[in-house]
């Protein structure tokens, strides 16, 4: 199987060179992206090894575009081929790129990753870095991944159409690829690899607060839509609760169960259409949802009761105390049962 590695280079320097000269023993197609570095650099650029592609993006574009150009690239020229893209600094060695496309040919529809150890002499930035965004991205994906900032990585031509149509122009593409794995039952297998840093890291573009971002969005629009429900269940619960006083204990479960009804209702539009942008039947995800939103309705319901009237906790901060319970049932339920599923058009590699 033809193996073909994708280098982006954005104003790169000696690393580049020294990286496609051993991958000429190696018996890779080499394809180099030059992202708008410019003239100053078409010098370097004209040493690369005599039949490395070079294909340049007359301004920078971000490396999300500069692996995308070179992944329509190959989808275009290449049949059945592994590719393996790797960094232009030198942090990834040739013998790590080579494991990870036998890996790749091994499981064909699988994402293989090649992960460092962050153990040893490792630059605090990258160890924090990799600390938040595995931690964050564990939460967000229910997924686990030992290195998050890996630009080694390997897969299948079979795999081009599906990461083609990943969002992301810049460095939130890498991201967003790991992010995507899971909701398309992609499998993901790392393959442990050398641990490498010139100059203490210091020409590295990740940005711990960026990228971390990029996962925390997820959760933060969740909660915006989980708020939003809030305020139409609260609002309606207190006006409720005070207007059904006359009825004695059952003022508060009724109220409750009005309140909650529409509530849910609203949410479930949001969810769907903004947070999870999922794109299945509504009759499927519908019922699922407001499945779910029985289950925690009773829940709920049952919760409020028995503080109020087992407790005689305050009706209001019993609802309080109550939301916040079952806020993080309600998400994590959501985020991979009901909106988690991919549709099959990639599904089957």
């Amino acid at each position: 199987m033809r193996r073909i590695a994708l280098i982006p280079a954005y104003e790169p320097d000696e690393h580049l060179l020294q990286v496609l000269r051993g991958l000429c023993g190696a018996d890779f197609v080499r394809i180099v992206i030059d992202d708008g570095s410019g003239t100053r650099w078409r010098s370097l650029f004209e040493q690369v090894p005599q039949d490395t592609i070079v294909l340049t993006h007359e301004h920078n574009r971000g490396k999300g575009c500069a692996l995308k150009t070179g992944l329509n690239y190959i989808r275009e020229h290449y049949e059945d081929a592994v590719v393996v893209t790797m960094d232009a600094d030198g942090q990834h060695t040739v013998p790590d790129a080579i494991r990870c496309a036998e890996e790749a040919e091994r499981n064909p529809g699988s994402l293989v990753l090649g992960c460092r150890a962050f153990s040893g002499k490792v630059p605090l930035r990258s160890q924090l870095g990799n600390r938040i965004t595995r931690l964050v991205y564990r939460v967000s994906s229910g997924a686990s991944v030992s290195d998050t900032q890996t630009g080694l990585r390997a897969f299948h031509t079979a795999l081009l159409p599906a990461l083609l149509e990943i969002e992301g122009e810049r460095y939130e593409y890498e991201m967003n690829v790991l992010l995507t794995c899971p909701k398309r039952q992609i499998p993901m297998r790392e393959v442990p690899i050398e641990t490498i840093y010139e100059n203490n890291n210091a020409c590295s573009h990740f940005h711990a607060v960026r990228d971390s971002f990029r996962i925390y969005r997820d959760i933060l629009k969740f909660a915006g839509s989980s708020f939003i429900g809030f305020l139409t269940d609260y609002s309606l619960y207190s006006i409720l609760v005070t207007a059904s006083a006359p009825l004695g204990a059952v003022s508060v479960p009724l109220s409750n169960v009005f309140a909650r009804l529409v509530s849910a209702s609203v949410n479930y539009l949001i969810n769907k259409r903004f947070v999870f942008h999922n794109k299945a039947s509504v009759m499927r995800t519908g019922m699922q949802y407001f499945l779910l939103a029985a289950c925690i309705l009773c829940g709920n319901t049952i919760l409020i009761d028995f503080l109020v009237n087992g407790l005689s906790v305050n009706k209001f901060a019993a609802k309080l105390v109550t939301e916040v319970t079952f806020f993080t049932l309600s998400w994590v339920f959501q985020r991979f049962v009901i909106f988690g599923r991919k549709e099959r058009e990639h599904e089957q590699i």
